[in-house]
Parts: structure tokens; sequence; C-alpha cells
């Protein structure tokens, strides 16, 4: 086996592998709930960081915290290593950093609205397209001065100044309805109440610190805590889509290479794609194709093939499939489709074995160094070196603590953003109407009745005229440059 081959596991003639440089080329986990693709995904994040790559996944049952424990030999461990023909098992853990979104079991992971962008924030909110239209405004308005929008009281004080503005920003804009405004503003609500709150804020996460390496050179797996997010699986979806967004816009052009510079791993899969539209699907294919060429490989898992649509499973060069069990039509349906999608091989039938594999065996294809996908092969998968099941909580709390990515993220900043500077200028405006008062009445009492009624009508028009170009001016000038937005509207740098 070359140094660069990840071993999956074995025929019991041959070893299965998969080869690091075609990582970056995607890949499919699936099969039924119980067969397996836990273990898959923990030997392939193991197996990544032992080359040195680094590895972002999320863990929605809390087992692959057990990436950071030591494995112990057992007798069904040690009959398994003797059928791949690996000889010695070293046993150890991975180097782990934990997130959380909820910030209790990790370091609180955070982006900020104007990282995350209308696109994403519209699907998380489930917008229609007036609304969207509407959101769509208030990120454009807020761009074009370079105005960050931190967390969702800036957005709140942001949608609002747009619709007490609508008649100064239409020209320019677009028309904007309160109606609409209001319907968002209801959304986000909600959003909040299911915790969304947390995820909005800074210090947002640094993709730096999902690529960093150990002491030893080992790539370090990134974990996050999904068991309380998934409970909300369009958030958990939307930020998964977000942080791969952010990966493709933020990282330089590398091609192939020997090895990726990361691999992320998208766990229940079909939650991206099944509440998706069509232009929003459009969008995150393209993100697919192109965050290859910057070394990044990305596996999604699932149950079954037909949850990732057809022009991204086209994209996935390297395939695992675990057991299907067809009970009904459309499960033999299922089954069906997914033996199409392998080379076959002469010496079994495809669509059979995938209703007659036991827990921890796989029908496996891979890339091999020329990009051609390899005949199917029924494979054992190879058992982790690092621990079945999770982690305790005092082990989880001990490597949380000793990171040295705690200080860090672990207390909130809310320096000044749109909420505070469109209060000061509220403010601004209601000194000015004051002004303007105290000057009539000076001149009612000199009963220049001409000359107050022309001052009148001039002060009234500025004052609404100057809301607008007043604070635009003021946001340009205290935040800098126009923000530019890539595919997914997320920020193509950081500010």
């Amino acid at each position: 086996m070359a140094d660069n081959d990840i071993l999956l596991g074995g025929t019991g003639e041959r070893p299965v592998v998969l080869n690091a440089g075609m990582a970056n080329r995607h890949g499919l986990i699936t099969g039924a709930t119980g067969t397996g693709k836990t273990i898959t995904l923990q030997v392939l994040a193991e197996s990544f960081s032992r080359l040195g790559v680094p590895v972002f996944t999320a863990d929605i049952k809390g087992d692959l915290s057990g990436l950071a424990g030591a494995g112990r030999p057992s007798p069904k461990v040690d009959e398994r290593l003797r059928f791949i023909g690996i000889k010695e098992q070293a046993f150890a853990p991975s180097p782990t950093v934990f997130w959380d979104v909820y910030g209790d079991n990790g370091h609180p992971v955070r982006t900020t609205i104007s990282e995350m962008g209308p696109v994403l924030l519209g699907n998380l909110l489930e917008l229609n397209e007036t609304q969207e239209g509407v959101m769509q405004v208030a990120f454009s308005v807020a761009d074009d001065q370079g105005l960050m929008l931190l967390d969702l009281k800036d957005l709140r004080a942001m949608l609002n100044w747009v619709a007490d503005n609508a008649r100064e920003i239409e020209r320019d804009y677009g028309r904007v309805s309160r109606a609409s405004v209001t319907a968002i503003l209801r959304r986000l609500l909600t959003l909040e109440e299911a915790g969304g709150d947390l995820l909005f804020g800074e210090p947002a996460i640094r993709i730096e610190h999902l690529m960093q390496n150990d002491f030893s050179g080992r790539g370090v797996i990134s974990i996050l805590d999904a068991t309380t997010l998934y409970r909300s699986p369009r958030l958990y979806s939307t930020f998964l889509l977000w942080l791969l967004s952010e990966l493709m816009e933020e990282l330089p052009e590398r091609g192939d290479a020997d090895r990726p510079r990361l691999v992320f791993f998208f766990d229940e899969a079909h939650l991206l794609f099944s509440s998706a539209p069509k232009a929003l699907l459009e969008k995150i294919t393209q993100v697919v194709r192109l965050i290859r060429s910057k070394g990044v490989g990305v596996f999604f898992i699932t149950q079954y093939p037909s949850d990732v649509p057809d022009a991204v499973v086209g994209q996935l060069g390297n395939r695992i499939q675990h057991a299907l069990r067809a009970y009904t039509p459309s499960d033999r349906k299922a089954v069906k489709a997914a033996a199409a999608t392998f080379r076959e091989n002469p010496a079994f039938d495809t669509e059979q074995v995938i209703g007659n594999l036991g827990v921890g065996e796989a029908l496996v294809s891979t890339l091999d160094l020329k990009g051609v996908p390899s005949m199917v092969e029924r494979t054992l998968i190879a058992p982790p070196c690092s621990q079945f099941g999770p982690i305790d909580q005092a082990r989880r709390g001990e490597l949380i603590e000793r990171s040295p990515l705690r200080d860090t993220y672990a207390k909130m900043v809310d320096r000044e953003s749109a909420y505070e500077l469109l209060q000061a200028r509220e403010a601004e405006l209601a000194r000015q109407r004051q002004r303007i008062a105290e000057e009539e009445e000076q001149t009612k009492r000199l009963e220049e009745i001409v000359k107050s009624t022309r001052r009148r009508s001039s002060s009234r028009q500025s004052v609404g005229e100057t809301l607008a170009k007043s604070v635009a001016r003021s946001f340009g000038t205290s935040l800098g440059r126009q923000i530019i937005r890539g595919i997914l509207g997320s920020i193509g740098g950081r500010r």
C-alpha cells in the first residue's frame, strides 16, 4: 500500500484503498441507519488526519467524539483485522477540536449576518420571493456603504431603516413594503427562539482555525457538536453550506495535489437538498464543482444516493455504499438506482449484494490516479484506531479547556455596528427636528409669516432627504470599502 493511500478495508483477498490525492474529487457515503456509515466516516477522518490533512465534520449522534479517544482491541476487532490482513493496529486518539453553536459541548462557533449573506439567510428564514427581494435591498444598502451587519439586532435595525426610508431609496434599490419587512421580522423572532441568535455575532469563526496541524504534523479534526443543532434542520444545513461557501471564497486556487488541504464531511446531506429551491441548488452544484480547485474534498453522507441531486452526484467520484433493505417498491427502486452508480464487477450482482451486506460491510469504488472509477468491491470496512462510541463529558471538557482556541472564542464581543450607528443617526435627526421647531416658533413670534413659511418648507424637505443621504455618508466614512459577495452571497474576504 502506497504512503498516500488510505486503507478502507479489505475483500479477504486484497486491501481496498482510497488515494488521498483523489479526495478532492469528493465522495458519497450512503446506507440505511445502523449499517456502519459513522464508523466509515471515523476511519476516513482519522486516516486523513494521520496524513496531515485537517478534517471538518458534524457529529449528529455524539459518536464521533470517540475520535478523541484511543480504541481498544477486542475479539471482534481482532477477527476483522485478520480478515482484512492488518497485522498490527496502532490504537490511538486523533487530535481534535470541539465546536458547538450553543457553546455547551465545544467552542462557540459564530458567523455574522453580513458574512452569511442574503441568499443563505433567505433560505434559512424560508422567505418567499418578495421577502427575499426586500432582504436583498437591505443587504445591498449596507454592502454599498461597507456596513457590517453583525447580529440579529443589526439586521432588524437595517430592515426597519429600509422600511422607514422606502421612498428615498426606491429609485436606486427598488420598492420595499412595510408588510414584507414585518413578515421578515417575525421570521427573525422565530429563528431567535430556536437559538439562532447564538450563531450570529463576533468573534466569527476563522477558516484558518479549521485547517490546523498539531505539533507532530497530524491534521486536526474539527468536530461540530450537532446533537442540539440537528433539531433545527434548516439551521444545521444552512450553516454547513455557509461554511463550504466561505472555504471556496477565502482559499486560493490550488488544483490537484498529492493530498487535499481540507476534507469536509457533510452528514445527513438530504437536509441540504430536500428543501432548497432550484436557484439555490444550482449554486450549491457550482460550489461543489469549484471547491475542488481550492484543494477541498467534500464527502456527503446520507441514506440513499437519490437524496443528492444528479448534478451533484455526478461530481462525487468516490463511492461507499452500505446496506439498503428493499422492503417496499420505493426501496427496491432506490437499491436499483444505487447499484447503477457503480462500475460493475463481474464477480457479483451489485444490486443483489446491496441488500445482503452486513453491518460494517460496504460496496466501494474509488478513483485511481488517472481519475477512473475502480470496479466496485464488496469490502469489510477496517476498524478505527480511535474509540468506538463517544468519549465521556469529563474528557471532552478537559480537551475544550486545554484547547489553544478557548480564549479566542469564549466571550462574545458586541462592537459598534449598524444598530448603534442607526440609533445615532436617528438621534441626530431628532435634534435637527427640534432645532427646526424652535426656529419656526421664533419666526412666528416675529410675525414673519411669509419668510417663516418658506423656511419651514425648506427645512422639512431637507430633513426627509438628509436621513438617507447623511446616514449613507456616515456609514461610508466610518466603515470603509464596499462589500463584494460570492456565489452563495458570502463575503469573498475578511473585512
